[in-house]
């Protein structure tokens, strides 16, 4: 389910709580000197693990904000998959990251800005459509748009 109705009701079973705390996690993010970009992953209502991209902080191309808080879900679970979880990410996953979550087999994805240039999910390779994809979420995108793109292109300006 993907557009305006999926967002409203994503919106009426969370309460667009769960997207706020990503987007504190980006807001963070930025503040560290990150690329603005937070993820949360929930399971039951309850938040499992919140992070905020760190690549350069631990100087690691893969430290984006979805692979640190599926690792992190993860390891407080004990396994590998986490097929009863929500990813909540304030930037449409690169191909990279969307791999990770069909790897993890996350139930849903919801993401706010999507991103033309490098996303993976609904741009670039898509990557959930590729054959040799073995899980394909539920993909919701747009959800609080405004707010991350806003984020992302003040980040992005006061860099120039």
């Amino acid at each position: 389910m993907t557009g305006h109705g999926a967002r409203r009701t994503l919106r009426a079973m969370h309460g667009d709580s769960f997207m706020a705390q990503a987007l504190d996690q980006a807001r963070a993010a930025a503040a560290r000197g990150e690329v603005p970009v937070g993820a949360v992953v929930v399971r039951e209502g309850r938040v499992l693990a919140a992070d905020g991209n760190r690549t350069e902080e631990l100087c690691d191309p893969t430290a984006h904000a979805e692979v640190l808080v599926l690792r992190a879900a993860a390891a407080a679970r004990g396994e590998p998959r986490l097929p009863d979880c929500d990813l909540y990410v304030t930037l449409e996953p690169c191909a990279m990251c969307a791999a990770a979550i069909s790897f993890a087999r996350i139930r849903r994805l919801v993401f706010a800005a999507y991103d033309p240039k490098g996303g993976g999910v609904e741009h670039g390779p898509r990557i959930f459509d590729q054959v040799t994809c073995h899980h394909r979420p539920e993909v919701v995108g747009g959800v609080a748009e405004t707010d991350a793109a806003a984020l992302l292109r003040d980040f992005f300006r006061a860099r120039r």
